[in-house]
């Protein structure tokens, strides 16, 4: 477990996050990891001054870039409490971080002269390079983000780059900065560069996207932390969540009368766990409710093969759906079979093939490395089958295990799971996809990703998902309809998003629709 000691909290969350980068949840739980973080500015009678200065002159580093949120205050090694003052800006202040693990001190790091406490943002990425340099040391771990906990590292780029940075100086910077590696740096300014071209035809100020939720899928995944009900347990009452769902959708497009809709995204859950018939009243009732005259691209994760039927592809086709995914995560019954899947690798393999066979020419395949138990053979084995399929697109993401998850809730079941992800892992799938012909058009982080790493979306030139650049990139209004959605809404004159966020449980989206419509009608009608 890590606990902090924190005599400044206004970072807490980066340095928790950055600490459990190091510490992986696994070998974290084995022992007890206690980070603890004093700044003060030193007297002549401070017993410390003197350590500290041996820990600089022993070559301790100073320097990292991202840490944590507020939290609590504690005294640390038994110092009085003394906050940072943001007010003196040439105070002396002298910082250290101290690491021990199961109660034995490990690592000391300290820095003087800390920039003016005003300066937030330069005085975290300060502290978090400080921080990264003393868990380096005690663990023998580089991460290939560097400092970085943030999930959006691309806008970062897009931003330097807009503002007239080359891209070797975006770069230079980024590793100056954060300390990341050449490689993610690299991929993050070549990403931000084809995210720009693409979104340059858009008019985000006019135009908005829309996000329909259907909180249902076959089974819950292991892994799996989104907002999801048994598509079992709900069929006789869907009837009550589609009729609240229509009612928002109502509500949306009164507010948004005038704008243009760019790009539709149906995800969940998994959509097409609702019936043919169901699915079928739901785009028609959305299509004569939004204007389609302008938009560009219609997405419905189709997801899971187990369901997925002809019928049901019909209908999507029908209704001018433009892109569509299948993802089967792994493409080893093994793995399909641990993690909950009610499917096999055939029916993976079948149902693209159908897809196929109706017209689909924008079909998209997700893949997740680090699943329990695989190794490097068995995400080599998922590529050679996903290959041979020849997707449109592919995104290969990370695990991730968030709290809700089962796989987290119920660990003691699974502690002796093995969960790798490795460089050569991401190296690997990174050639299939150029072989593929497919090219890197977005990308995002999470917090504990296996092997502190990245999802990226790969794609063929002109089967990109623009929806997946906007959400990532908060370039435009993402209008949200469903429980456990959020609403984003841009104001590009200040670059500013807020968030009007539907709660998770679908009783209580139905139940408490009204209220939900009313905080999203007050902040779209800022627009």
């Amino acid at each position: 477990m890590i606990h902090l000691e924190l005599e400044d909290t206004s970072y807490e969350s980066d340095i928790r996050e950055l600490t459990a980068a190091f510490f992986p949840p696994r070998e974290a739980e084995k022992c007890e990891i206690t980070v603890r973080f004093y700044a003060k500015c030193p007297g002549p009678e401070d017993g410390r001054e003197a350590e500290t200065r041996e820990a600089l002159e022993g070559g301790r580093e100073p320097g990292i870039s991202e840490v944590l949120e507020n939290g609590r205050k504690a005294a640390v090694c038994g110092e009085p409490e003394t906050a940072p003052d943001s007010g003196r800006t040439d105070c002396g202040k002298t910082v250290w971080f101290e690491v021990c693990v199961n109660g034995a001190q490990q690592e000391t790091s300290a820095r003087e002269h800390v920039p003016d406490y005003s300066n937030r943002f330069e005085t975290k990425n300060q502290l978090k390079r400080l921080l990264y340099g003393t868990l380096r040391k005690l663990t023998g771990r580089t991460l290939p983000w560097g400092t970085l906990t943030g999930i959006r590292p691309t806008k970062i780029a897009m931003g330097q780059l807009k503002a007239g940075m080359t891209e070797e100086a975006v770069m230079d910077d980024m590793e100056k900065t954060y300390l990341a590696s050449r490689e993610k740096t690299s991929l993050c300014v070549d990403i931000a560069r084809r995210e720009m071209e693409l979104l340059e035809p858009l008019n985000c100020e006019s135009g908005y996207s829309l996000y329909v939720g259907i909180p249902f899928c076959p089974t819950t995944c292991l892994y799996c932390s989104f907002t999801s009900y048994p598509i079992s347990l709900w069929k006789d009452r869907m009837d009550s969540y589609l009729e609240a769902l229509y009612r928002e959708m109502d509500y949306v497009a009164q507010v948004m009368r005038g704008r243009t809709l760019d790009t539709v995204y149906f995800g969940g859950g998994t959509p097409t766990s609702l019936k043919a018939s169901q699915l079928d009243a739901l785009i028609t009732r959305l299509k004569e409710t939004f204007p389609f005259d302008q938009v560009k691209e219609f997405t419905v994760e189709a997801g899971r093969p187990d369901s997925i039927t002809e019928e049901k592809f019909a209908v999507l086709k029908k209704h001018g759906v433009t892109r569509i995914s299948i993802n089967p995560q792994t493409m080893n019954q093994k793995t399909l079979d641990l993690i909950g899947r009610r499917h096999t690798v055939e029916m993976v393999e079948e149902s693209f093939h159908m897809a196929r066979r109706m017209g689909f020419d924008n079909i998209n395949m997700d893949l997740i490395l680090g699943l329990p138990g695989e190794d490097l053979e068995d995400v080599r084995r998922t590529l050679a089958r996903v290959k041979a399929l020849g997707p449109d697109s592919l995104t290969v993401h990370s695990l991730a295990i968030k709290r809700a998850a089962r796989l987290n809730m119920f660990k003691e079941q699974y502690e002796e799971l093995v969960i790798t992800n490795t460089q050569e892992m991401i190296e690997l799938t990174a050639a299939c996809a150029r072989e593929m012909g497919l090219l890197p058009y977005y990308m995002y982080r999470q917090k504990n990703m296996a092997g502190n790493f990245e999802n990226v979306g790969y794609a063929a030139p002109g089967k990109a998902c623009i929806y997946n650049i906007l959400i990532m990139e908060e370039q435009q209004t993402i209008a949200a309809c469903g429980a456990g959605t959020t609403t984003k809404v841009y104001f590009p004159a200040e670059n500013r998003l807020e968030r009007a966020e539907n709660v998770k449980n679908v009783e209580q989206y139905i139940d408490r629709l009204d209220e939900m419509l009313e905080r999203k009608g007050r902040l779209l009608s800022l627009l």
